[in-house]
């Protein structure tokens, strides 16, 4: 059994917002493509993990980058013995095609489909290959299982997806739920699902394990699961005794929650903030689902509706902008990251919230070429992607199955066990779910079709079924997800104008966005078509053409499209304005007539309809921005009373970053400017904002700077004060502030006896070895005080404000 220990003491932070892939994700040798290897002249692995050969019983090496659709073969890495595959195949063989034929194309994806049509009834189970062994090929075939053929509706009404299921409940019982697990949750869930009375007993022996359940490290992530399978069991069996734990993990889930409605790694602070690396929509999503469904089983309590309401309002916010991103971030730039669109779908569906439902039902449907990829991995992609495709209705599942279908049959073992797969080389992979029991995260699809849990359609879904020509469009929205997929027609680098400023009015933030960034590429005159689109009554149509004026950038008339996203800046539409706002930052320097409109719509906070002043944080970046904001660089000409309310505004805005970006005005302010605002810059220096965790430290840093470059006694104790030695990145968050009281000279030594306190502090700390250069640096910087000279007059915050 994995812990919570060896699974995600060492997990990373590696994304800001839409920043894709950290290098960290892939092996050292493979941070580029390598050369693909060919296996029958002596070539070599790259040493990332080898692939589940589904039934056969054999395990082979892929090439992949982002995708296998360059391989043509495969390196036997291992052969399970007295498997289909033992005795006809061994480790070093290379398989070079299947029947009879040298593979053309994606070789993992043609083995598959092989694959699948040897387990019809008519193929007898047979497995034609081309091998490889020894300098000589020859056709070979193994006898795989006969599992029949997936019906036109799999998995509903599908012989073959039964039998998968009840292969797999059966290898899942043998095992054994022993210790309460990720894993085991959900393998309690798909056995549950069955309603088969014989896993009853087991099922009842691993409720009583979970309902007393407890852990401190990451909490977050098992909590969820643990609830989420002990209120299905509730729901599913009535059993009475479990309630008192079901209660007892909810409400602590409740309680752990932040003041914005996010979990991290860990439940909240106790001053409601998440701490370590922030906001984490991985585990909360499944909490919160799991307190929906407690809430279901009959747990009561107002402190579970709240938690509920603000999760659904911090995750709501994403419909129509984009996938849920890893935290409190901007939208993904993808259809999914990680299942968590597929998560929302199925939580929103449990709410009754129809059209945010919808809108991510679909998104997890068009993410069929996204499924593997995720940060450290894409074990809850896979998990999550049926029930959430499911919400859009049997269409949608069922073309979602033709594409995907022969991924689940390559992962399928000859023993009816799942193992993890990973993600091709080039994915972010950190090989953290390698251990993991992947079995039941494969059949809650196959187990969709009985509606037995509440995850699967139990209760009537608030979403209307799509159509076929809805379901082919969403299908179609997923199409050229890869540029490097040499034989993918549907590439945006070979669509034509007409299609990508047909994509400007796609329902898919992805595919509005691909297109605008397309048609920003190409020479043409696409402005009057695209001002068009930005001045009609589709917000489709309006969200693509402020994306694509962005990436035109000063490209044909740049007033007319300085005018017409400044109009838009007075839209109803908040999600318009954001996008119109960003697009003018990209402008630059021609779009600076717009910036008083911007100041207003940002000094101008709406707490009804954007509690946590979305807008205010988007604009804050368009403007702030060092990089690319309006006036990040310079403040010439732009008027110091309706700045400075802005200011204001920004420095008090949930987001970490936002507040963050704020601080390069910080440098063009004289001093007598900056006077009616010091008790706000205090405040946020004092404070952390509540959200953005990983990027607090700004702001903060920023406001100590600028209080020690005025001689402000305030900032003195204030160094002192927001080092925090036990958060994270203490060692750069202390050494700035070590820095920043240095300036302040003789006059710092009245906080000689909390410098001395945290040397002590450091020395005793955990991490002292590591944080032994800001031990050195403090002892440095007690010796300089304690040897200076002279005076320095200090102003006071108060004194100012006074005056």
């Amino acid at each position: 059994m994995i812990t919570s220990k060896n699974w995600v003491k060492h997990v990373s932070f590696a994304i800001l917002a839409v920043v894709i892939i950290s290098v960290h994700a892939v092996p050292s040798s493979a941070q580029h493509p390598q050369p693909i290897p060919d296996f029958t002249r002596g070539g070599k692995t790259d040493g990332s993990h080898d692939w589940t050969l589904g039934a056969t019983g054999a395990r082979g090496w892929i090439y992949a980058w982002k995708h296998t659709a360059d391989a043509r073969q495969i390196l036997i890495t291992n052969v399970a013995r007295n498997s289909p595959a033992d005795g006809i195949l061994e480790r070093g063989d290379v398989i070079l095609g299947v029947e009879g034929e040298p593979f053309d194309d994606d070789a993992r994806i043609q083995f598959a489909r092989a694959l699948t049509r040897a387990e019809r009834d008519e193929s007898d189970g047979i497995l034609k290959l081309v091998r490889w062994r020894n300098g000589q090929t020859e056709n070979v075939e193994i006898q795989v299982p006969v599992m029949g053929t997936y019906s036109n509706t799999a998995p509903y009404d599908c012989d073959k997806s039964a039998r998968i299921l009840k292969q797999g409940c059966e290898v899942i019982a043998q095992n054994g739920l022993r210790g309460v697990s990720i894993s085991n949750n959900i393998n309690a869930l798909v056995l549950l699902a069955t309603e088969n009375p014989k896993y009853r007993p087991m099922l009842a022996d691993y409720a009583r394990k979970v309902s007393r359940y407890y852990a401190d490290s990451f909490a977050t992530w098992y909590y969820g699961y643990s609830i989420m399978f002990l209120a299905e069991y509730a729901l599913a069996t009535g059993d009475e005794s479990v309630m008192p734990g079901l209660k007892r993990l909810a409400l602590e889930a409740a309680h752990g929650q932040s003041k914005v409605g996010s979990w991290g790694h860990r439940f909240a602070l106790p001053d409601g903030r998440v701490g370590g690396y922030g906001c984490m929509n991985s585990p909360g999503i499944p909490l919160t689902i799991s307190m929906v469904l407690a809430r279901e089983a009959g747990v009561d309590h107002p402190d579970l509706d709240l938690a509920i309401t603000r999760s659904a309002r911090f995750l709501r916010w994403y419909v129509d902008k984009g996938a849920i991103p890893y935290g409190d971030h901007a939208p993904w730039p993808g259809h999914e990251d990680n299942g968590k669109c597929s998560m929302v779908a199925v939580l929103f569906d449990l709410l009754g919230d129809a059209e945010a439902a919808s809108f991510f039902s679909k998104m997890a449907t068009a993410a069929y070429d996204e499924r593997e990829r995720g940060h450290t991995g894409n074990f809850f992609n896979i998990l999550w992607a049926i029930p959430g495709v499911s919400r859009c209705g049997p269409r949608a599942v069922n073309s979602y199955w033709r594409e995907q279908s022969w991924y689940y049959d390559l992962a399928r073992g000859w023993d009816g066990y799942y193992r993890y797969q990973g993600s091709p080389v080039g994915e972010e992979e950190h090989g953290k779910y390698a251990d993991f029991d992947s079995t039941g995260a494969y059949l809650l699809a196959y187990a969709l079709p009985l509606k037995s849990l509440y995850i699967t359609g139990k209760k009537p879904s608030s979403v209307r079924p799509l159509t076929k020509p809805e379901v082919d469009e969403v299908i179609a929205a997923g199409r050229g997800f890869f540029e490097t997929k040499k034989k993918d027609r549907f590439r945006y680098h070979l669509r034509s104008d007409s299609d990508l400023l047909s994509g400007l009015s796609s329902w898919s933030p992805p595919v509005r966005k691909r297109s605008a960034l397309e048609l920003g590429k190409r020479n043409g005159n696409f402005q009057p078509a695209i001002l068009k689109l930005l001045a009609s009554d589709d917000r489709y149509s309006q969200y693509g053409a402020a994306e694509a004026l962005g990436q035109l950038g000063r490209r044909g008339d740049v007033a007319a499209s300085v005018s017409a996203l400044t109009d838009a800046l007075e839209a109803r539409d908040p999600c318009l304005r954001i996008l119109a706002g960003e697009a003018l930052a990209s402008l630059g320097k021609p779009a600076r007539p717009a910036v008083p409109k911007m100041l207003e719509r940002l000094a101008n906070t709406d707490p009804e309809n954007d509690p946590r002043g979305m807008e205010q944080r988007f604009l804050c970046f368009s403007l702030f921005n060092r990089r690319g904001g309006l006036i990040g660089e310079s403040i010439d000409g732009v008027d110091r009373e309706l700045l400075l309310r802005a200011v204001r505004v920004g420095l008090q805005n949930e987001d970490g970053r936002a507040r963050g970006s704020v601080g390069s005005v910080y440098d063009h302010l004289t001093y007598d400017e900056i006077k009616p605002i010091l008790p706000a810059i205090h405040q946020a220096t004092v404070e952390p904002a509540p959200s953005g965790i990983m990027f607090a430290n700004g702001i903060r840093l920023s406001g100590i700077a600028l209080l020690a470059k005025h001689r402000i006694r305030e900032g003195m104790p204030l160094c002192i004060q927001i080092m925090e030695i036990e958060k994270w990145g203490k060692k750069k968050r202390i050494a700035e502030c070590l820095n920043t009281l240095e300036t302040y000279g003789a006059a710092a030594k009245p906080v000689l006896p909390e410098l001395r306190q945290l040397e002590k502090d450091l020395l005793a700390h955990g991490e002292s070895r590591m944080l032994s250069p800001i031990i050195q640096q403090v002892r440095d910087l007690i010796r300089d005080i304690e040897s200076s000279t002279g005076t320095v007059k200090l102003r006071s915050i108060a004194e100012t404000q006074a005056g």
